[in-house]
């Protein structure tokens, strides 16, 4: 007996949903989180989004489960829950369309693996199909009408997808490849070839979703048209290109646009339309409104009203709870060997060398940057729009310092929502050094509180609460460190702060410059130990002068005796001693520290991408 779907396609136009992404990232979900496990940490929200997408119109909507395949979900320590994610996002879908009134279909998502096919990448095609299969297996259990397979670019990889779907069951499959502004995938593949390749992989309906806006992909649909037969033909556009306003994506096709080339598409041979990234409720709505427009008198179906209740106040506040940690955070917690590397703010207000230093550390496998905070008491630009900048450029997590000389208590609480709103979530918490170590010598500090109070300001954050006990709403998910100095000169009193920055809060421990691990090791067995993950700073010596600098006129930096012995004997070859001893330094802290964190002084960034060949 022909599927539900199948005698649906044959009948007439369908109408799928719009993105789910868009508007849970509208509702507040940060858009490094992992969307999927919504379905188990938040599911009314899921859910509520899906009852807007029905009252919208919508014949088909698809289960939130995109990116639930085990290597997506690997990035949020996730790999284990494929199965209860998927069904449960099938079965969030189904339990809305019961209240729907009319007949709305589910398709179970599946998405690309997020990792290249070997020869390029690192899965085999046996490790491809597992995962598809997982995944089809629990869309299947959870009750799907159907699979959609979307923003494909690679055609070897959506064949493995097919074959993996068609060994878990006979249901439907809509295959969609993504497509430049040219009209090629992104493996350069034609319109024509991929019609070709996909008509004879078994599924009931090909088409094209994602990356671009209804003009071009209505000339694919007019490519796909000839070639494809009477197999019906699927096609969701994004709500035009994004652009970039701050940190939030904004896509600018309107309601009515999308809904115009909805019925140009039908017109021309779609027998589904929807939309992808960028494509809300409202343009569903047009989009049925349009569609309804070419049904003949006295069809029309009427709209349901849905039922499902959307997230209380404090439901939203548990989804910030359960928000995915950052990239920092969640290699500490695995206990991975972290590096960070620090980058100083520019001088100036062009920011062209430092993204290059960071892409250059990229190449060399960091994903962590620390940027400084006017480190000194010298002028640069300010720490949070160049983290914006270098993480917008590169793609690095970022680690901002943030220091307490230049805001008072209002000032620094308003700083640390802003950087939250704009999702830089690692903070390393720290007092800062005075006017009176740098360029100006008579300008004024504030200091309301110190690192230790910048830290308990960030753990009452974390809770909902202002410096006063105020509510500020939803709880942060601030990720604090604080610094410390094991050669400090009153070695009693580091040691108390030591304690006191872990009571307040912080999760984990940088030190200044270490060029002697054993001093480390003193300080920690005189503290009685850490009980937070420690990343050793380290600073490369790029000659006898730079050392000597360092130790006599660099508050806070100790350079043993010894190791400016050898730098003096070393001569010419003062440099490569150098970079051998720092990266020595990064293989005995594998050994027994929880990362390192190098910083490249002078902006050369060339020494620390030496020094990291000894991590990798």
């Amino acid at each position: 007996m022909p599927h539900a779907l199948s005698l649906r396609l044959q009948a007439g136009p369908l109408l799928c949903d719009g993105a789910m992404g868009t508007v849970l990232y509208a509702r507040g979900v940060s858009l490094d989180a992992c969307f999927d496990v919504l379905n188990l940490n938040n599911p009314r929200l899921v859910q509520a989004i899906h009852a807007d997408y029905i009252a919208a119109g919508a014949d088909l909507i698809e289960s939130n489960t995109f990116g639930a395949n085990r290597f997506k979900l690997a990035v949020h320590g996730l790999e284990g829950q494929v199965r209860e994610v998927n069904r449960r996002g099938v079965r969030l879908a189904r339990d809305v369309r019961e209240s729907a009134g009319r007949d709305v279909l589910v398709l179970g998502s599946i998405g690309p693996l997020g990792k290249y096919l070997a020869p390029l990448g690192g899965v085999t095609a046996e490790a491809a199909r597992a995962a598809f299969r997982e995944q089809a297996e629990a869309l299947v259990e959870g009750g799907a009408d159907g699979l959609i397979l979307e923003t494909f670019s690679d055609l070897a990889e959506i064949a493995l997808a097919i074959e993996a779907i068609r060994a878990v069951t006979d249901l439907p499959v809509v295959a969609q490849m993504a497509f430049t502004d040219e009209g090629v995938t992104f493996t350069g593949r034609a319109v024509a070839e991929v019609v070709r390749t996909l008509c004879a992989l078994g599924v009931q309906a090909i088409g094209a979703n994602c990356s671009v806006g209804s003009s071009t992909l209505y000339e694919v649909l007019e490519q796909m048209v000839p070639a494809a037969g009477s197999l019906p033909l699927s096609i969701q556009p994004n709500a035009g290109l994004p652009s970039r306003v701050g940190e939030r994506l904004i896509y600018l096709s309107s309601p009515t646009y999308m809904a115009e080339y909805a019925a140009r598409m039908v017109d021309a041979g779609a027998r589904v339309v929807g939309g992808c990234c960028g494509t809300t409720p409202q343009h569903i709505a047009a989009m049925r409104e349009a569609l309804d427009r070419k049904r003949p008198a006295g069809r029309e179906t009427p709209r349901p009203t849905i039922t499902v209740r959307a997230p209380t106040a404090g439901e939203t506040v548990g989804l910030r709870r359960e928000r995915a940690p950052t990239t920092f955070q969640r290699k500490l917690e695995a206990g991975e060997f972290v590096v960070t590397v620090e980058l100083d703010p520019p001088r100036g207000h062009t920011v062209e060398k430092l993204v290059q230093g960071a892409k250059l550390l990229k190449e060399r496998g960091v994903e962590i940057v620390d940027i400084n905070d006017g480190s000194l008491g010298r002028v640069r630009m300010a720490v949070l729009p160049t983290a914006l900048l270098v993480r917008e450029a590169t793609g690095l997590d970022i680690n901002m310092h943030f220091t307490c000389r230049d805001r008072n208590l209002m000032g620094i609480q308003a700083d640390l929502l802003g950087a939250h709103a704009l999702d830089v979530r690692n903070i390393l918490a720290m007092t800062g050094d005075p006017p009176r170590a740098g360029d100006y010598v008579d300008a004024t500090a504030v200091f309301d509180v110190d690192g230790i109070g910048l830290i308990e300001i960030v753990r009452r954050m974390n809770e909902g609460l202002d410096a006063t006990g105020s509510s500020i709403g939803e709880p942060t998910a601030f990720h604090v460190g604080a610094a410390l100095n094991p050669v400090a000169e009153d070695v009693d009193r580091e040691v108390e702060r030591f304690h006191r920055k872990v009571e307040a809060g912080a999760r984990w421990i940088q030190t200044q410059p270490v060029y002697d691990l054993a001093s480390l090791d003193r300080f920690l067995a005189r503290a009685g130990g850490s009980p937070v993950p420690v990343l050793v700073g380290i600073l490369p010596l790029h000659s006898l002068r730079h050392a000597e600098f360092l130790h006599n006129e660099v508050p806070g930096i100790s350079i043993p005796d010894a190791v400016r012995r050898r730098l003096r004997e070393a001569g010419d070859g003062a440099h490569r001693l150098g970079v051998a001893m720092a990266q020595e330094l990064v293989r005995e802290a594998r050994l027994r520290y929880a990362g390192a964190y190098l910083m490249p002084s002078f902006g050369r960034f060339e020494v620390v991408a030496e020094v990291l060949d000894a991590v990798h």
